[in-house]
């Protein structure tokens, strides 16, 4: 799908027990994902310098499709709005629909359609901070493209990293997707209101995740019933007031 971060490869016709992508073992090949990778971060430590000049507390939102994103960022703007302005970025593949429906909450929201790329880069969020009023904000969200893989190789110049996790995904979802929970400062999982209907076991979702990252925070929420968003809103405030120590 995408070509710039090595998930573009091509099928091999040979044993799974030995499969092997030549594609990422080619030295030209690494060479420029590193340089890709390397100018990457560099602009992301800009975006964070432009942030930390403006008093924004970034968060990057990353998850599978559907695990609950811009519901979260909804409600987290219906709760905070009256103590901290919040702006997004929305990343997706094509469509303003996520960015319209943030607006329609009385947040800017400035919306990047990436075409085949699976994930949002530092150059992408630059776009963005530049199509926000930094001014006037305290908080803005990242929502990352759906994607539990290519995200999490991509530092876009935030200062926290979110993971949802929802309860229909299943609780292997830690032990299939290591980067992203190893990248993650905090988990979410999220839809907890649906844990009746599904075979989904919290603890060991837990355990995985804190094998993997054992200082990755968790909470349980679920935007539905209303259950554990406290948590989160309480979360937010403390680091974005400790950022601003900073």
């Amino acid at each position: 799908m995408c070509k710039d971060c090595g998930c573009s490869i091509p099928e091999h016709n040979h044993p799974l027990e030995n499969h092997k992508n030549p594609t990422l073992e080619d030295k030209k090949t690494v060479e420029v994902i590193t340089k890709i990778l390397d100018a990457n971060d560099k602009q992301a430590e800009s975006n964070r310098k432009h942030f930390d000049r403006h008093g924004i507390f970034a968060v990057n939102l990353m998850s599978s499709p559907g695990a609950g994103k811009t519901t979260l960022l909804e409600k987290t703007i219906e709760l905070l709005s009256d103590q901290l302005k919040i702006g997004v970025i929305e990343g997706d593949l094509e469509t303003n629909r996520d960015a319209e429906r943030i607006r329609s909450k009385g947040a800017p929201a400035y919306q990047i359609t990436t075409g085949q790329a699976c994930h949002l880069d530092a150059f992408m969020v630059h776009e963005g901070i530049h199509n926000l009023p930094l001014e006037k904000l305290d908080i803005v969200f990242v929502e990352n493209v759906g994607n539990l893989v290519c995200p999490a190789s991509y530092d876009i110049g935030t200062h926290l990293n979110v993971v949802l996790l929802s309860i229909p995904e299943g609780d292997d979802k830690p032990a299939k997707y290591p980067v992203m929970f190893r990248s993650a400062d905090l988990m979410l999982i999220t839809k907890t209101d649906l844990l009746s209907y599904f075979d989904f076991d919290i603890g060991k979702a837990v355990n995985e995740a804190r094998a993997l990252n054992p200082k990755i925070d968790i909470i349980q929420l679920s935007t539905k019933t209303g259950e554990g968003l406290d948590k989160w809103i309480d979360y937010l405030k403390i680091k974005a007031s400790i950022r601003s120590i900073i």
